[in-house]
């Protein structure tokens, strides 16, 4: 069974950090390129940041540049989301997804012809930015 877990989501403080993981089982995470995204209560979903397979190209939504960072773990089998400076508004759930094309699993911070969603998703974690 093809499965995206994610973990590290919590409670922190402004301008704290946090490390969300997206751990695949079933399946060799490098071999897709994967997106994280986020949904905030009564908000839409939005893209925040993507890597390619292999690692070479990553991309970020504005409102997160300078402040996340994305990466691989292959040994892990993971896609790490390193989150610094954080403020109340990113807060929200945040989502892993995979999929082998770029652009769905990179969907809404990549120029595509059409939408697609990725193939694969995770069940969200939930992150809090507070005092």
């Amino acid at each position: 069974q093809l499965q995206l877990v994610e973990s590290g989501g919590g409670l922190v403080q402004p301008g704290g950090s946090l490390t969300l993981s997206c751990a695949a089982s079933g399946f060799t995470l490098a071999d897709y390129a994967v997106g994280w995204f986020r949904q905030a209560p009564g908000k839409e979903r939005e893209a925040v940041s993507c890597i390619t397979v292999g690692g070479s190209s990553t991309k970020y939504a504005d409102f997160v540049k300078g402040r996340f960072s994305i990466s691989r773990d292959t040994n892990k089998n993971t896609v790490n989301l390193q989150m610094n400076s954080l403020e109340p508004e990113d807060t929200a759930v945040y989502y892993c997804a995979a999929d082998r094309f770029r652009g769905r699993a990179c969907l809404g911070l990549v120029s595509v012809a059409y939408d697609v969603e990725p193939d694969y998703w995770g069940q969200g974690t939930q992150v809090t930015v507070s005092s």
